[in-house]
Protein backbone atom coordinates (compact mmCIF):
# COMPACT_ATOMS: atom_id res chain seq x y z
CA UNK A 1 0.00 0.00 0.00
CA UNK A 2 2.42 1.48 -0.96
CA UNK A 3 2.68 4.74 1.13
CA UNK A 4 1.34 7.64 2.41
CA UNK A 5 3.81 7.52 3.25
CA UNK A 6 -0.17 -2.60 -1.30
CA UNK A 7 1.08 -0.50 -1.59
CA UNK A 8 -0.42 -0.47 0.80
CA UNK A 9 0.76 3.12 2.31
CA UNK A 10 1.79 7.41 4.54
CA UNK A 11 3.21 10.03 6.71
CA UNK A 12 3.05 9.17 10.70
CA UNK A 13 0.63 10.16 12.16
CA UNK A 14 2.17 11.24 16.03
CA UNK A 15 0.81 11.37 18.97
CA UNK A 16 -2.61 11.71 18.27
CA UNK A 17 -2.63 8.61 16.66
CA UNK A 18 -1.01 7.16 19.50
CA UNK A 19 -3.25 8.68 22.01
CA UNK A 20 -6.13 8.04 20.10
CA UNK A 21 -4.85 3.84 19.55
CA UNK A 22 -4.26 3.65 23.50
CA UNK A 23 -7.73 5.41 24.69
CA UNK A 24 -9.76 2.74 22.17
CA UNK A 25 -10.26 -0.70 23.40
CA UNK A 26 -11.20 -1.53 19.66
CA UNK A 27 -10.12 -0.06 16.28
CA UNK A 28 -11.91 -2.54 13.80
CA UNK A 29 -12.75 -6.75 14.03
CA UNK A 30 -10.67 -9.38 14.91
CA UNK A 31 -10.38 -13.07 13.63
CA UNK A 32 -9.82 -15.90 15.78
CA UNK A 33 -9.76 -14.28 18.89
CA UNK A 34 -13.06 -13.92 21.50
CA UNK A 35 -11.71 -10.97 23.24
CA UNK A 36 -9.56 -7.73 22.49
CA UNK A 37 -6.23 -7.57 23.90
CA UNK A 38 -3.76 -4.80 25.32
CA UNK A 39 -0.30 -4.84 26.25
CA UNK A 40 -0.67 -5.94 29.28
CA UNK A 41 -1.51 -9.31 28.00
CA UNK A 42 2.06 -10.27 27.11
CA UNK A 43 3.02 -13.85 27.85
CA UNK A 44 6.51 -15.20 26.49
CA UNK A 45 6.40 -18.09 23.92
CA UNK A 46 8.43 -19.55 20.87
CA UNK A 47 11.83 -18.81 21.37
CA UNK A 48 11.73 -16.33 24.51
CA UNK A 49 9.32 -13.91 22.27
CA UNK A 50 6.37 -11.81 24.00
CA UNK A 51 3.36 -11.73 21.95
CA UNK A 52 0.32 -9.70 23.22
CA UNK A 53 -1.81 -12.88 23.30
CA UNK A 54 -0.71 -16.44 24.32
CA UNK A 55 0.16 -18.90 21.55
CA UNK A 56 -0.52 -16.64 18.95
CA UNK A 57 1.40 -13.95 16.33
CA UNK A 58 -0.98 -11.15 16.42
CA UNK A 59 -1.02 -9.61 13.09
CA UNK A 60 -2.72 -6.27 12.06
CA UNK A 61 -3.86 -5.69 8.71
CA UNK A 62 -6.42 -3.47 6.54
CA UNK A 63 -8.57 -5.43 4.48
CA UNK A 64 -9.77 -5.89 1.94
CA UNK A 65 -6.57 -5.26 0.10
CA UNK A 66 -6.43 -8.56 -2.86
CA UNK A 67 -4.27 -10.78 -2.97
CA UNK A 68 -2.55 -9.40 0.33
CA UNK A 69 -5.23 -9.84 2.41
CA UNK A 70 -8.94 -10.64 1.89
CA UNK A 71 -12.03 -12.67 2.80
CA UNK A 72 -12.49 -15.84 1.22
CA UNK A 73 -16.30 -17.35 0.70
CA UNK A 74 -15.88 -18.85 3.66
CA UNK A 75 -15.18 -15.42 5.40
CA UNK A 76 -11.62 -16.40 6.13
CA UNK A 77 -9.04 -13.79 5.96
CA UNK A 78 -6.26 -14.90 3.34
CA UNK A 79 -3.34 -13.87 0.99
CA UNK A 80 -0.06 -13.67 0.41
CA UNK A 81 0.88 -11.36 3.61
CA UNK A 82 -0.91 -14.12 5.82
CA UNK A 83 1.26 -16.82 4.17
CA UNK A 84 4.57 -15.22 4.48
CA UNK A 85 3.50 -14.19 8.55
CA UNK A 86 2.76 -17.78 8.54
CA UNK A 87 6.02 -18.61 7.79
CA UNK A 88 7.17 -17.04 11.08
CA UNK A 89 4.18 -17.96 13.18
CA UNK A 90 4.88 -21.79 12.34
CA UNK A 91 8.81 -21.07 13.64
CA UNK A 92 7.51 -19.65 16.54
CA UNK A 93 5.15 -22.29 17.00
CA UNK A 94 1.97 -20.38 17.56
CA UNK A 95 -0.94 -19.68 15.83
CA UNK A 96 -1.28 -16.14 13.57
CA UNK A 97 -4.48 -14.34 14.85
CA UNK A 98 -5.37 -11.40 12.51
CA UNK A 99 -6.81 -8.04 13.51
CA UNK A 100 -8.63 -5.96 11.10
CA UNK A 101 -8.04 -2.49 11.60
CA UNK A 102 -7.95 1.61 10.08
CA UNK A 103 -4.71 1.66 8.07
CA UNK A 104 -3.65 4.99 9.11
CA UNK A 105 -3.81 3.48 12.69
CA UNK A 106 -1.25 0.77 11.17
CA UNK A 107 0.99 3.52 9.28
CA UNK A 108 1.83 5.32 12.00
CA UNK A 109 2.92 2.51 14.55
CA UNK A 110 0.31 3.12 16.96
CA UNK A 111 -1.70 0.06 16.54
CA UNK A 112 1.59 -1.90 18.09
CA UNK A 113 3.05 0.95 20.20
CA UNK A 114 -0.66 0.19 22.41
CA UNK A 115 -0.38 -3.51 22.12
CA UNK A 116 -3.04 -4.41 19.58
CA UNK A 117 -1.19 -6.70 17.51
CA UNK A 118 2.50 -8.18 17.63
CA UNK A 119 3.11 -6.85 14.08
CA UNK A 120 1.66 -5.61 11.17
CA UNK A 121 1.05 -7.06 7.62
CA UNK A 122 -0.74 -4.89 5.47
CA UNK A 123 0.88 -4.71 1.94
CA UNK A 124 2.82 -1.36 3.78
CA UNK A 125 5.76 0.65 1.96
CA UNK A 126 8.76 0.77 3.64
CA UNK A 127 9.66 4.71 4.02
CA UNK A 128 11.48 6.93 6.08
CA UNK A 129 8.70 8.51 7.09
CA UNK A 130 6.85 5.26 8.85
CA UNK A 131 10.59 4.25 9.62
CA UNK A 132 10.50 6.90 12.19
CA UNK A 133 7.67 5.10 14.62
CA UNK A 134 8.20 1.43 12.96
CA UNK A 135 10.77 -1.20 12.52
CA UNK A 136 10.73 -3.27 9.53
CA UNK A 137 11.67 -6.28 8.32
CA UNK A 138 13.62 -6.99 5.47
CA UNK A 139 11.87 -6.51 2.28
CA UNK A 140 9.04 -9.08 1.26
CA UNK A 141 7.21 -7.67 -1.56
CA UNK A 142 8.98 -5.43 -4.56
CA UNK A 143 6.02 -3.10 -5.72
CA UNK A 144 5.07 -0.38 -7.87
CA UNK A 145 1.98 1.75 -8.49
CA UNK A 146 -0.78 1.23 -11.65
CA UNK A 147 -3.70 3.65 -13.03
CA UNK A 148 -7.08 1.96 -13.33
CA UNK A 149 -9.35 4.03 -15.82
CA UNK A 150 -12.62 3.48 -17.50
CA UNK A 151 -12.14 2.55 -21.04
CA UNK A 152 -11.93 5.01 -23.76
CA UNK A 153 -10.78 8.03 -21.79
CA UNK A 154 -7.71 8.20 -24.15
CA UNK A 155 -5.36 8.55 -21.19
CA UNK A 156 -2.02 6.46 -20.82
CA UNK A 157 0.06 8.41 -18.31
CA UNK A 158 -0.22 10.98 -15.44
CA UNK A 159 0.11 14.05 -18.00
CA UNK A 160 -2.53 12.98 -19.51
CA UNK A 161 -4.75 12.51 -16.46
CA UNK A 162 -4.37 15.83 -16.02
CA UNK A 163 -4.47 17.10 -19.55
CA UNK A 164 -8.32 15.71 -20.23
CA UNK A 165 -9.06 17.14 -16.55
CA UNK A 166 -9.97 14.04 -15.40
CA UNK A 167 -11.33 13.16 -12.20
CA UNK A 168 -8.35 10.90 -9.98
CA UNK A 169 -9.24 9.10 -7.13
CA UNK A 170 -6.96 7.23 -4.92
CA UNK A 171 -6.94 5.68 -1.34
CA UNK A 172 -6.09 7.86 1.94
CA UNK A 173 -2.97 7.23 3.45
CA UNK A 174 -0.96 5.50 0.56
CA UNK A 175 2.15 6.04 -1.59
CA UNK A 176 -0.29 6.02 -4.34
CA UNK A 177 -1.60 8.84 -2.70
CA UNK A 178 1.52 10.45 -2.14
CA UNK A 179 3.01 9.53 -5.48
CA UNK A 180 -0.06 11.51 -7.05
CA UNK A 181 0.70 14.25 -4.94
CA UNK A 182 4.06 14.78 -5.55
CA UNK A 183 3.12 15.25 -8.84
CA UNK A 184 1.16 18.21 -8.65
CA UNK A 185 -2.14 16.10 -8.09
CA UNK A 186 -5.08 16.48 -5.50
CA UNK A 187 -6.70 13.16 -6.08
CA UNK A 188 -10.29 12.36 -3.94
CA UNK A 189 -9.46 10.32 -1.47
CA UNK A 190 -11.01 6.94 -0.35
CA UNK A 191 -10.76 5.11 3.08
CA UNK A 192 -9.86 1.39 1.45
CA UNK A 193 -9.24 0.10 -1.76
CA UNK A 194 -12.71 -1.54 -2.47
CA UNK A 195 -14.22 1.87 -1.70
CA UNK A 196 -11.65 3.18 -4.62
CA UNK A 197 -13.10 0.87 -6.86
CA UNK A 198 -16.18 1.57 -6.00
CA UNK A 199 -16.01 5.00 -6.54
CA UNK A 200 -14.18 4.14 -10.31
CA UNK A 201 -17.29 1.78 -10.96
CA UNK A 202 -19.69 5.03 -9.95
CA UNK A 203 -18.12 7.61 -12.15
CA UNK A 204 -16.96 9.48 -9.05
CA UNK A 205 -13.72 8.71 -10.74
CA UNK A 206 -12.64 8.80 -14.15
CA UNK A 207 -9.16 7.01 -13.08
CA UNK A 208 -7.55 5.95 -9.85
CA UNK A 209 -4.05 4.94 -8.68
CA UNK A 210 -3.55 1.67 -6.92
CA UNK A 211 -0.70 -0.42 -5.85
CA UNK A 212 -0.54 -2.86 -9.48
CA UNK A 213 -0.75 -6.52 -8.05
CA UNK A 214 -4.19 -5.17 -6.81
CA UNK A 215 -5.00 -3.58 -9.80
CA UNK A 216 -4.00 -6.55 -11.77
CA UNK A 217 -6.07 -8.88 -9.14
CA UNK A 218 -9.47 -6.23 -10.19
CA UNK A 219 -8.94 -7.16 -13.98
CA UNK A 220 -9.17 -10.61 -13.24
CA UNK A 221 -12.89 -9.96 -12.33
CA UNK A 222 -14.92 -10.18 -15.44
CA UNK A 223 -16.91 -6.85 -14.57
CA UNK A 224 -14.13 -4.97 -13.87
CA UNK A 225 -12.22 -6.04 -16.86
CA UNK A 226 -15.25 -5.36 -19.34
CA UNK A 227 -15.60 -1.40 -18.43
CA UNK A 228 -11.87 -0.74 -17.04
CA UNK A 229 -8.38 -0.81 -17.97
CA UNK A 230 -5.02 -0.37 -16.81
CA UNK A 231 -3.83 2.81 -18.79
CA UNK A 232 0.22 2.82 -17.37
CA UNK A 233 2.45 1.50 -14.71
CA UNK A 234 4.23 3.63 -12.25
CA UNK A 235 7.30 2.75 -11.51
CA UNK A 236 7.89 3.88 -8.01
CA UNK A 237 10.41 1.79 -6.77
CA UNK A 238 8.76 0.95 -3.48
CA UNK A 239 9.25 -2.85 -1.05
CA UNK A 240 7.00 -4.05 1.35
CA UNK A 241 8.41 -4.91 5.06
CA UNK A 242 6.31 -6.29 8.35
CA UNK A 243 5.98 -3.78 10.58
CA UNK A 244 6.82 -4.00 13.96
CA UNK A 245 6.38 -1.93 17.52
CA UNK A 246 9.31 0.89 17.33
CA UNK A 247 12.47 -1.05 19.58
CA UNK A 248 10.65 -4.49 18.53
CA UNK A 249 11.79 -7.93 20.37
CA UNK A 250 14.96 -8.64 18.80
CA UNK A 251 14.03 -12.66 18.50
CA UNK A 252 10.62 -11.86 16.69
CA UNK A 253 12.43 -9.26 13.92
CA UNK A 254 15.07 -11.80 13.62
CA UNK A 255 12.60 -14.94 13.13
CA UNK A 256 10.67 -12.75 10.63
CA UNK A 257 13.93 -11.43 8.62
CA UNK A 258 15.35 -15.25 8.86
CA UNK A 259 12.02 -16.62 7.48
CA UNK A 260 11.60 -14.45 4.62
CA UNK A 261 15.33 -14.72 3.63
CA UNK A 262 14.90 -18.68 4.03
CA UNK A 263 11.73 -18.97 2.19
CA UNK A 264 13.47 -16.66 -0.69
CA UNK A 265 16.38 -18.88 -1.08
CA UNK A 266 14.55 -22.73 -0.65
CA UNK A 267 12.31 -22.38 -3.11
CA UNK A 268 9.02 -21.50 -0.61
CA UNK A 269 8.40 -17.87 -1.17
CA UNK A 270 8.04 -18.59 -5.18
CA UNK A 271 5.53 -21.33 -4.71
CA UNK A 272 3.61 -18.20 -2.55
CA UNK A 273 4.29 -15.74 -5.49
CA UNK A 274 2.90 -18.50 -7.62
CA UNK A 275 -0.14 -18.89 -5.75
CA UNK A 276 -1.64 -15.37 -5.37
CA UNK A 277 0.03 -13.95 -8.50
CA UNK A 278 0.22 -16.62 -11.55
CA UNK A 279 3.40 -15.58 -12.15
CA UNK A 280 6.99 -15.37 -10.93
CA UNK A 281 8.71 -12.60 -8.74
CA UNK A 282 9.94 -10.17 -11.39
CA UNK A 283 7.09 -11.24 -13.39
CA UNK A 284 4.34 -9.08 -12.60
CA UNK A 285 4.63 -5.89 -14.97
Amino acid sequence: MALSPKGRRGYAAGALALTVALTLTACGSETGSSSGTTSADTSAAGGGVKLVQPGKLTVCTNIPYEPFQFKDQSGKIVGFDVDIVDLAAKKLGVTQNIVDIDFAVIKSGAAMAAGKCDVAAAGMTITPERQQNIDFSVPYFDATQALLAKKGTGAKSLADVKAKNLKFGAQASTTGLKYAQDNGFDPTEYADSAKELLALQAGQADVIVQDLPVVLTWLKKPDVAAKFEMIASLDTGEQYGIGLKKGADPVLLKTINDEITKAKSDGTYEKIFMKWFDKKPGELG
